[in-house]
């Protein structure tokens, strides 16, 4: 899943991204409100982590911008504006949740985790097709209930195909999701990632193709995995 965090605090955004990519997110980030809006406005992201006190562009303006193009994505709002008033103004304008600083980082995983699978619909933090298994809170896939040793990347695509077993999504979609804005999309790091996760699928499930190719169009998963 792939977030952006704007946040002008130098510190504060480290950190977040620090931790966040320790929990396998992609993450992008943002130093004022002008910034973000030209990220968003140019990448997909899953969800946005949104300080309100920001240079250039006050958060709440970006918010409104925001959510004038777009109604799904899904935006926690992370501010030392504690009083119900601003809450209040965040949660009316349009964002999904909004936690006060200080805050402790586990609890702002957790609840950016819940928005995402509020988005995908599911009522759960395990995704399960076939003989495989994900579960998004450990950030663990299983076949047969068997645990599969899955890099970050490795695990993101397999979400990313499972959380969309019904449709064929490109190799550039899963890449704006998977990997940071940063990343060359022309790169051979997708076919790498890729390929490992089908050899490490294939340890499990013999010589079942999980992970089809529709050469030219997309990748999907296999009915019956």
């Amino acid at each position: 899943m792939k977030v952006l965090v704007v946040e002008d605090g130098l510190s504060m955004q480290k950190a977040i991204g620090t931790g966040l990519r320790k929990f396998g997110y992609a993450v992008d980030v943002a130093s004022d409100g002008e910034q973000a809006l030209q990220l968003a406005e140019v990448n997909e992201y899953d969800a946005i982590v949104l300080d309100l006190n920001l240079p250039k562009l006050d958060g709440l303006d970006v918010l409104r911008a925001i959510r004038e193009s777009n109604q799904e994505i899904k935006v926690l709002i992370l501010s030392a504006r504690s009083e119900v008033e601003d809450k209040i103004s965040g949660l009316d304008i349009g964002a999904n949740d909004y936690m006060a600083k200080p805050f402790h980082f586990r609890e702002l995983e957790a609840r950016l985790r819940a928005l995402l699978r509020r988005k995908f619909i599911v009522t759960n933090t395990q995704v399960s097709h076939g003989h495989l298994k994900i579960d998004s809170a450990l950030k663990q896939a299983y076949a047969k209930d068997n645990k599969i040793d899955l890099t970050k990347k490795e695990y993101g695509i397999l979400e990313y195909l499972l959380q969309h077993k019904d449709k064929v999504v490109s190799a550039e979609e899963i890449m704006e999701h998977v990997w940071d804005s940063q990343t060359d999309l022309f790169s051979n790091s997708f076919k790498v990632h890729i390929n490992s996760l089908k050899k490490k699928l294939a340890v499990h499930l013999g010589d079942q193709e999980v992970i089809k190719n529709l050469r030219g169009i997309g990748y999907f998963i296999a009915e019956g995995s």
